[in-house]
């Protein structure tokens, strides 16, 4: 199976990318700079090129490029790319899925649990409704282009994805190994988590699965509070997770991406995914960490 993956350089692509060829597949990565390695094509989303012979010989569509939103603080003109990158990137790969006389079977679209908004200890569904700021508007039209597909489309609702060294744990782990680790805020928030390989798993999972269409929550099955996650990855590490950072300095120094990102609540459920047939090899926090800290 020939899988085409935008985003491949990111952190989930790149696991995608090397699980795919672990069982056999062949994963092809756009790129916009000139391919240097095979298996490499090249694209323009904000121009809306790609060369459409492309299509014609791929099985599957993965679509995760995006500029991250951890480059914080989000100014405007960040905000808008963050937007743009996403968009654009999912507008092209539609156009070229629609226009193709051999179409992709299945086309796995990014999303994200800022779908949702914050709703505190609300158990959250793929049923649940949208929710209200720049994340949850982000993640509803980013879906709306994925679903103008003329293709079966899958859209995974990603959230914290724990991973040994990039993404946002990446950020985490270096100050929690000085033993200056702690809450964010209350620490009571539901962070909604997954792990790296997990992630990756669940998307192939979901590519070869020809039921599996719509909305799926990317999370483990197991909620925790952002307290819960530190304490857990603190004491893997063997350190302290005492140094608590008040809710009013995130806001003023982090601004808006500290509500959105941190400080929010989503206490998402992986029923649909589990229903799929889809079985973690880490469950639970515990297990998560011991791979994280592996």
């Amino acid at each position: 199976m020939r899988v085409l993956i935008s985003g491949a350089s990111g952190l989930i692509g790149t696991e995608v990318a090397r699980q795919l060829k672990e069982l056999g597949h062949e994963p092809v990565r756009l790129t916009r700079k000139k391919p240097a390695a095979e298996g490499e094509v090249y694209w323009n989303p904000a121009k809306g090129e790609l060369d459409p012979a492309v299509i014609e010989t791929i099985e599957a569509v993965v679509n995760l490029a995006g500029a991250t939103t951890g480059k914080i603080p989000w100014t405007k003109r960040y905000m808008q790319e963050i937007i743009d990158s996403r968009i654009d990137s999912t507008r092209t790969l539609v156009k070229a899925i629609n226009n193709a006389s051999n179409k992709p079977k299945v086309l796995v679209s990014g999303s994200a649990s800022g779908f949702y908004g914050d709703c505190a200890d609300e158990w959250l569904s793929e049923e649940s409704p949208k929710g209200t700021g720049f994340l949850s508007d982000l993640a509803a039209r980013w879906e709306e282009e994925a679903k103008k597909a003329n293709t079966r489309v899958v859209l995974v609702r990603t959230t914290l994805v724990m991973s040994k060294k990039l993404g946002a744990l990446g950020k985490l782990l270096p100050i929690m190994k000085f033993g200056l680790g702690g809450a964010l805020g209350t620490g009571k928030q539901w962070w909604a988590w997954i792990s790296l390989e997990d992630e990756a798993r669940a998307i192939i999972h979901l590519i070869q699965n020809e039921q599996a269409s719509g909305a799926y929550n990317l999370t483990a099955p197991e909620p925790a509070t952002c307290e819960q996650v530190i304490k857990a990855l603190a004491k893997g590490l063997r350190r302290p997770a005492i140094f608590k950072i008040p809710t009013f300095l995130m806001r003023t120094v982090i601004g808006l991406a500290a509500e959105e990102l941190l400080l929010c609540s989503q206490k998402m459920t992986s029923h649909r995914l589990q229903e799929s047939g889809f079985e973690f090899k880490h469950p639970t926090l515990e297990k998560s960490v011991g791979y994280v800290l592996s």
